[in-house]
């Protein structure tokens, strides 16, 4: 991602939420992304949408692309650091079931569909590779996991539902793009179906509770969508 340097004097008092221009700015253009298109979208909306110089838009974000970059990075990147922060000690169906839960609450909470954003033509070029790096680990410690659910093994490796908890948290964007609206109890439902389709009791939701609860403390609004 291209670095830019620090922002100027905005034209008017805020006008979207977020502590820095820069954070308006993200907002702005996952507004403008997620409802009008990302291609048909200008620097110049965005930072219409703002309030701010064209310019000033320039010096936190150097293109348009950078712009998507952080946005689809940010869609990811809590979920990560969440899943690097679990304890592997645990069963595999308690990390399984943790893991969907949190992830599918982040995208959930989003204030603008992005993961809708995920299967753009320009998502396939060279400035994304990152994001597309971290979303591909994210699927297979999905797979990874359920395959361990399975009983682990070549069997298990072969088994078409070990893919499917991955596309169950991803259902959410489908879903928020039918508008349909989202149920608060819908991260722990798919937590549960994570383990349903594997042909796994959910017993453990409790226990991955817990641990979405205890580890997401410093993000209210993914801990209020799984309590």
């Amino acid at each position: 991602m291209t670095r830019a340097g620090p922002g100027r004097p905005r034209l008017t008092s805020p006008r979207r939420p977020g502590n820095t221009a820069r954070a308006e700015i993200l907002d702005a253009a996952a507004e403008l992304f997620s409802t009008r298109g990302f291609a048909t979208t200008t620097t110049r909306q965005i930072a219409d949408a703002v309030g701010v110089r064209q310019a000033s838009l320039y010096n936190h974000f150097a293109t348009k692309n950078d712009i998507l970059v952080t946005l689809l990075h940010d869609t990811i990147a809590p979920t990560i650091e969440f899943d690097e922060s679990l304890d592997d000690t645990e069963p595999a169906e308690v990390l399984l079931c943790a893991l969907t839960w949190f992830d599918a609450a982040q995208l959930c909470a989003g204030r603008w569909n992005l993961g809708a954003l995920y299967l753009l033509p320009e998502v396939r070029t060279d400035p994304f590779e990152t994001f597309r790096r971290g979303r591909l680990r994210l699927a297979r410690r999905y797979r990874d996991l359920a395959v361990e659910v399975l009983g682990g093994g070549v069997l298990a490796g072969r088994d078409p539902r070990a893919d499917l908890p991955f596309r169950l948290v991803e259902s959410v964007i489908d879903i928020r793009a039918d508008e349909h609206p989202i149920d608060a109890r819908l991260p722990e439902t798919l937590a549960t179906a994570a383990l349903t389709v594997l042909g796994r009791p959910s017993d453990v939701v409790d226990r991955a509770r817990a641990l979405v609860v205890g580890l997401a403390s410093e993000s209210l609004g993914v801990v209020r969508a799984c309590e």
